[in-house]
C-alpha cells in the first residue's frame, strides 16, 4: 500500500473534491503541525469525538486555535449533557487512535458538527495516521461530510 494511503485518504467522498495528501514527520505542537502542513494554525482542524448518550457519538471539527464551547455545542445538539470518551472507546468507535481521529474513513458513520470557521478557506484535517493530513477547502469538507455548520467554539484560553 502507498504510504500516503490510509483509510481516511481512501474515503470515497474525497473522490470528486480537490484535495492534497500531505505527509510529514512527527509533530509536538499545533504550530509545528501548521508549519509542516503549510497552513496557519487556525486552519489545522482538530477532530473531537463527543458522546451524546450511550453508544451515540458525534464528530466535532474545531479550528486549531479554538476549543469547544460546551454550552454552544449542547444547544446545537439539543443535549443537556455531553462528554468525551476515553481513548479506548474513541478507538472502538472511530477506528483511529487519539491524535489521528478524523471523520474520513471512520469505522462508524457519525454525525458531524463543524465550527463555522472551518467552512471558510483551505483547511488541513487529519489523514488517519500520524504524519498524514488532507488539505481541502473547508466548505467542500463540510459538504462531503454532511456537516451541521454552527458556531460551537471559543478562543483557546
Amino acid at each position: 500500500m502507498d504510504p500516503d494511503t490510509t483509510t481516511a485518504t481512501a474515503d470515497p467522498r474525497l473522490g470528486g473534491v480537490s484535495h492534497r495528501v500531505i505527509t510529514h514527520g512527527p509533530v509536538d505542537s499545533l504550530e509545528e503541525a501548521a508549519r509542516q502542513r503549510g497552513v496557519p494554525a487556525a486552519a489545522v482542524i482538530k477532530t473531537m469525538v463527543v458522546r451524546r448518550n450511550e453508544d451515540d457519538y458525534v464528530f466535532v471539527l474545531v479550528p486549531g486555535d479554538r476549543v469547544i464551547d460546551w454550552a454552544k455545542l449542547r444547544s446545537v445538539l439539543g443535549e443537556r449533557r455531553l462528554s468525551m470518551p476515553d481513548a479506548s472507546k474513541a478507538l472502538e468507535v472511530t477506528g483511529y487512535v487519539r491524535g489521528t481521529i478524523t471523520p474520513l474513513g471512520a469505522r462508524r458513520p457519525l454525525s458531524v458538527v463543524t465550527d463555522e470557521r472551518v467552512a471558510s478557506g483551505e483547511v488541513s484535517i487529519g489523514g488517519g495516521a500520524r504524519g498524514v493530513s488532507i488539505t481541502i477547502d473547508g466548505n467542500a469538507l463540510a459538504k462531503i461530510l454532511g456537516a451541521d455548520v454552527n458556531d460551537v467554539t471559543k478562543p483557546q484560553a
